[in-house]
């Protein structure tokens, strides 16, 4: 039997100052990053060069390592959970803005990030905090996420995830099953060339989301494999097949969409 206690998880803070002769009382929205992996592994190329990228747009950054297999559900979840909690504490001491906590999911870090979205006010989380609204994300960016463990899942992320109970559970953490009005608002992006996640997988979200009318963005670039990050030379694969002008831009167009989310929540 797997138990919670038996895994463990970390967050690394990118921070950034607030000067004296420019803002000295600004308190910046802060992006939680879970980096993909397909619940195996954690991708460097999604996790410190994002959080660079994000610090030079002016946010506040923390990168989760959370918990692979053999780790099974709920665990990544609680953790994601606990690092939110851990997100607010910090607002107290450092100039984080704990109404602007945004996060972000690479591929199955999607998935985890999107579950989070659906999970976040469920009794799965109940006992981690008596204010279970401080669970809640202010958002979500979401890159090329897995999503339905239907016709176009990624099949080994849910077989990970979930072990032998794959088949039992894994339409049950489809997410475009788990939509509600309480669903945070989300930026999604994704590729029509991904061979690996298919688009069909923001799609089914994407059209629950409008369904219940949750604020939403999405993108679709015509050109790309999966797992672009950043799409530059700085996430840059071995062979040079990760570099994508296309999808470049990505981060200011998140970027864009956070602050118009973040002046709406005031």
């Amino acid at each position: 039997m797997i138990v919670e206690e038996e895994f463990q998880a970390k967050l690394t803070y990118y921070l950034q100052e607030s000067y004296q002769d420019i803002d000295p009382n600004r308190k910046r929205p802060l992006i939680l990053i879970c980096p993909g992996g397909g619940y195996e592994n954690l991708s460097n190329r999604e996790a410190e060069p994002v959080a660079f990228k994000l610090l030079s747009l002016g946010f506040h950054v923390a990168v989760l390592s959370y918990s692979v297999a053999p780790a099974e559900f709920p665990i990544a979840l609680r953790q994601l959970g606990k690092a939110m909690l851990a997100v607010k504490e910090a607002a107290k001491v450092y100039p984080i803005d704990p109404k602007q906590i945004f996060v972000m999911g690479f591929s199955a870090g999607g998935h985890l990030a999107a579950s989070f979205g659906a999970f976040w006010n469920q009794p799965l989380l109940a006992d981690l905090t008596e204010r279970q609204k401080d669970l809640c994300p202010t958002g979500l960016i979401l890159c090329y996420p897995v999503i339905s463990g239907g016709v176009y899942q990624h099949e080994s992320s849910f077989q990970r995830l979930l072990g032998k109970l794959v088949e039992e559970k894994k339409e049950e953490l489809s997410i475009e099953r788990l939509v509600t009005e309480k669903f945070p608002p989300c930026f999604v992006w994704h590729t029509l060339e991904d061979q690996v996640v298919p688009v069909q997988n923001s799609l089914l979200l994407i059209e629950q989301l409008v369904e219940k009318q949750i604020f939403c963005e999405f993108h679709l670039f015509p050109k790309g494999p999966h797992g672009l990050s950043l799409g530059t030379k700085e996430t840059d694969s071995p062979n040079g097949d990760m570099q994508n002008r296309d999808v470049q831009g990505w981060p200011e167009m998140a970027a864009r969409w956070v602050n118009e989310v973040s002046l709406q929540n005031g």
